[in-house]
């Protein structure tokens, strides 16, 4: 897990504000306020810089300081191929040697952080994505600015929480803010800010969160607009919905929102692979992205950026049918190659280019065919951009108020609605992962059993690996398999050569079906013409959840376990029995404390049960202080007379291992977002409820 150590030069400012706090006696409400303020100040700002930072670099490649798509049309045509492929020899170095989570579009990272590492994210990762970005962007790369923005401002949250030794829901509540604060202050829109990070990145609309989390987008609001403007980001003319029959075009272009929501986000992740492929410099790959996309911007620069020229284009009904057509498939193409190549950049404002150019080209045909009955085609384009955004992100509340906001005009919200409705419906009904989730789910994390966890992920095969196994050799002859059919309790045999090399299995199964023609078949057959050849080996060290995928796809109960160095010898098997025990034991585990968390989530602050001998079990977020401590450093038993009976262990990113409930060990060393189940007096509890803020662990 990323380490949240703070350095010594700030413990003497993190010891003054935790003074501070003490000595004010802030309420907890009052204080995640006071932050979420801080947070939204220091969020508009930077939102302010990137944009800034965006047109700095589009002056550097592309020779002006208010780049637009008439300006691009008229530059000489290997500017428009070189400098994307200039800006991914930047982006490239930054992205793989100093930040991989400055990658791709950036909240897939933040909503990791925020449900499998408790809201720890790097602070080098603002730098990396601010760079990355705005380079990637600047330089012609077709990505749009919230994904960045959402994961500079989380990180920015992150650091901040950090430093003030935050941990559990509130580091994660700040992380939300700094979501907030990024998206409102770059597009103007302080309630779709507040609305993103609690629909997308928190999935929760909790009070709790709410008041910090507005707080902070307005905030940021307030910073943006007097630095940047109060504009909305299109200018559009007022549409309205002509008659009652136009809806059933708006519900058949809601259904083509969720179609080509479903093709960016499939084919968004097959361009990935394909560049995975590609066997070149991981640094270099954005260059021969950088490279096609300026070979498209030749002839087609709308592609260049974020596009809001194009976009305002087709609100306004200034593009052909058949161009806007065009448009959909090369706005798409140029937005994998980006993303899928290394470039750094969001996925919002492209979803928003293609639901312009896709409900521009149907209201095109439908106005053209029903002229009396329907608006023109801007009105179908401006739906159309929240119905395909709303199904790539399967959020429909955040995309219904963000094109609000984006457009300040309510007049066309009904349409807006059914359309968004109906794609989220369909996108969701064929594909559970939004664009987002499915990056997630790709690396093995499923996020929507929240901080559920799939516990085989961090068990090894070497805690149920047997060696008491059926081995036999090849030659081995049918009487004899007859007979350890009749004798052997195991289902299956492993069929060795002379150097315990694994050819092969035997099932018992197969045997019983011939075993009525043992006469015959006994002086022919041997266990070689038998065996079944095995398609699935494991080593001790392989993981127990791809063991069960494969007994899932194979009829065995058994299967081999080979030596790590010599992957065809035979050294045991792992039987399924034993994985489905060894679940049960470890789900038992977590529910035991999961049990014990959810009947008292709903007490005080401090959530406990009070116990007969006067004692309370109680479950609390591990202080700041503990982190990077062991146990046995802290000695909490002798100098606070508290008993931790387990512990809750979250997201370790360097070993891939989620969440899991742990004994208490001496020498388990504490990691930021960890949980404990204690047991204590109340007078001793109330010591480490004291030290939640402000501890100070020894040699500090």
């Amino acid at each position: 897990m990323i380490s949240s150590k703070i350095p010594p030069r700030f413990k003497a400012g993190r010891r003054m504000v935790a003074n501070e706090v003490s000595r004010w006696k802030m309420s907890e409400h009052t204080f995640m306020v006071v932050v979420a303020v801080l947070i939204g100040i220091l969020g508009g700002f930077g939102a302010v810089f990137f944009r800034y930072a965006i047109r700095f670099f589009e002056a550097l490649f592309f020779g002006s300081w208010k780049y637009t798509l008439d300006y691009a049309l008229q530059l000489p045509w290997y500017v428009k191929l070189l400098a994307p492929a200039a800006g991914g020899l930047i982006v490239g170095p930054i992205v793989f040697y100093f930040a991989r989570e400055a990658k791709g579009h950036g909240v897939p990272e933040v909503m990791e952080a925020i449900v499998l590492r408790a809201g720890v994210i790097r602070p080098r990762v603002m730098l990396a994505k601010v760079a990355a970005s705005a380079v990637s962007i600047g330089s012609g790369g077709s990505a749009g600015r919230e994904g960045p923005i959402v994961q500079i401002g989380s990180a920015l949250g992150s650091v901040i929480g950090q430093f003030l030794q935050v941990t559990g829901t509130r580091l994660r509540t700040l992380v939300a803010c700094g979501t907030a604060a990024g998206i409102a202050a770059t597009f103007n829109a302080p309630i779709a800010g507040a609305l993103f990070a609690m629909e997308v990145i928190l999935s929760d609309f909790g009070i709790a969160q709410f008041s910090p989390i507005v707080v902070s987008s307005v905030t940021a609001t307030v910073i943006s607009r007097h630095f940047l403007g109060n504009f909305s980001a299109f200018v559009i003319p007022q549409y309205e919905l002509v008659s009652v029959f136009e809806m059933i075009p708006y519900v058949i272009l809601g259904v083509l929102a969720a179609l080509a929501a479903l093709a960016f986000i499939h084919i968004l992740y097959k361009t990935e692979d394909l560049f995975e492929r590609v066997h070149i410099a991981e640094w270099l790959k954005p260059v021969m992205g950088g490279f096609i996309i300026g070979a498209i911007g030749i002839s087609f620069p709308h592609i260049f950026g974020v596009g809001y020229d194009t976009i305002t284009l087709a609100l306004n009904g200034r593009l052909a049918w058949y161009f806007l057509l065009f448009l959909i498939f090369l706005k798409i193409a140029a937005t994998f190659i980006t993303i899928g190549s290394g470039g750094s950049g969001g996925i919002f404002a492209p979803s928003l280019f293609i639901g312009a150019t896709l409900g521009g080209f149907v209201g095109s045909i439908v106005h053209s065919l029903f002229p009396q009955l329907t608006a023109s085609s801007g009105a179908y384009a401006l739906v159309g951009m929240g119905a395909v955004a709303a199904g790539a992100m399967h959020a429909p509340i955040t995309a219904i108020l963000i094109i609000f906001e984006l457009t300040n005009d309510y007049r066309i919200i009904l349409p807006l609605m059914i359309s968004c409705i109906i794609s989220v419906l369909i996108t969701t009904r064929l594909k559970k992962d939004s664009i987002y989730t499915l990056k997630l789910t790709r690396r093995g994390i499923n996020l929507f059993q929240g901080q559920e966890i799939n516990v085989l992920h961090s068990l090894k095969v070497s805690q149920v690996l047997k060696t008491d196994y059926e081995r036999i050799y090849a030659d081995t002859p049918f009487r004899k398999l007859i007979d350890l059919t009749v004798r052997s309790p195991h289902p299956n045999f492993f069929v060795v050569d002379k150097r315990n090399h694994l050819l092969g299995v035997i099932s018992v199964h197969d045997i019983r079906k011939i075993i009525y023609e043992s006469e015959t078949l006994e002086h022919i057959l041997v266990a070689h013409d038998l065996l079944m050849p095995i398609r699935h080996c494991y080593t001790p060290t392989d993981t127990l959840d791809i063991v069960m995928k494969a007994f899932g796809e194979m009829n065995l109960d058994q299967l081999p376990v080979v030596d790590a160095t010599d992957e065809k010898r035979l050294i045991g098997t792992v039987s399924k029995n034993d994985v489905i025990d060894i679940y049960n034991r470890q789900v038992f585990k977590r529910d035991m404390v999961t049990s014990v968390s959810g009947y008292i989530s709903h007490l005080r602050k401090f959530k406990q049960v009070e116990l007969t001998d006067g004692q309370i079990l109680c479950e609390i977020e591990v202080p700041g202080g503990f982190v990077n401590h062991t146990l046995q450093e802290l000695n909490l038993r002798n100098r606070f007379g508290v008993e931790v009976i387990l512990i809750k262990q979250h997201y370790d990113i360097e070993n891939r291992e989620k969440e899991k409930v742990v004994a208490s060990r001496p020498d388990y060393r504490f990691k930021s977002g960890d949980s404990i189940l204690i047991m204590a007096s109340k007078d001793d509890l109330n010591k480490i409820r004291d030290l939640n803020r402000d501890y100070e662990t020894p040699g500090q």
